[in-house]
């Protein structure tokens, strides 16, 4: 516990110095939030409405961009999203978002969805997301983000899958 401390600790002073040349990793920036599903969050068969999902996401992505970029940061798009299982009421919605991948003043945030039923200790992956946020000056202005500082091999390859979804996204508003 106490190195998990120093770790938070460690995390939120670094979170003081925004340098974009010096940039962030993805673990200064990453969010994870829990929320419990009641019956307000449901449909008629008890199964979470899938635009609560959506708000929980794109809150939790808001949260890792505003954290990465030290600016207010907003959606720009999000790609499809599936449901893998089903989220009944009464179980536990862990989110968990980090910086996939940073441009200019934009950065692609991924965000994996899990539910937990604790009466029965049954945790399942149930979606991922990736969104893409632009950080934003008080005047509504694009600007530059901290560049992303990778450290381990699964942040390496998430960047070049992010690069590859860019280029998707890319080439499909070229055709809007």
């Amino acid at each position: 516990m106490g190195i998990h401390l120093y770790q938070q600790h460690h995390h939120y002073a670094e979170r003081k110095e925004r340098n974009v040349e010096n940039g962030h990793t993805p673990a200064f920036s990453r969010t994870e939030m829990t929320e419990l599903v009641v019956p307000g969050d449901s449909n008629q068969l008890g199964n979470i409405l899938g635009g609560r999902l959506m708000h929980w996401i794109d809150l939790a992505a808001a949260i890792t961009a505003a954290r990465h970029a030290g600016h207010v940061s907003v959606t720009a798009s999000m790609d499809s999203l599936e449901f893998l299982h089903p989220v009944k009421v009464g179980q536990v919605v862990r989110l968990i978002a980090q910086v996939n991948w940073v441009g200019r003043t934009s950065m692609e945030i991924g965000v994996d969805v899990y539910r937990e039923d604790l009466p029965a200790n049954d945790v399942k992956k149930t979606s991922t997301a990736y969104l893409t946020f632009v950080a934003l000056n008080d005047d509504g202005e694009p600007i530059p983000v901290p560049r992303l500082i990778l450290e381990t091999e699964d942040e390496i390859a998430r960047f070049h899958q992010a690069e590859q979804r860019r280029k998707l996204r890319l080439a499909h508003r070229h055709k809007l």
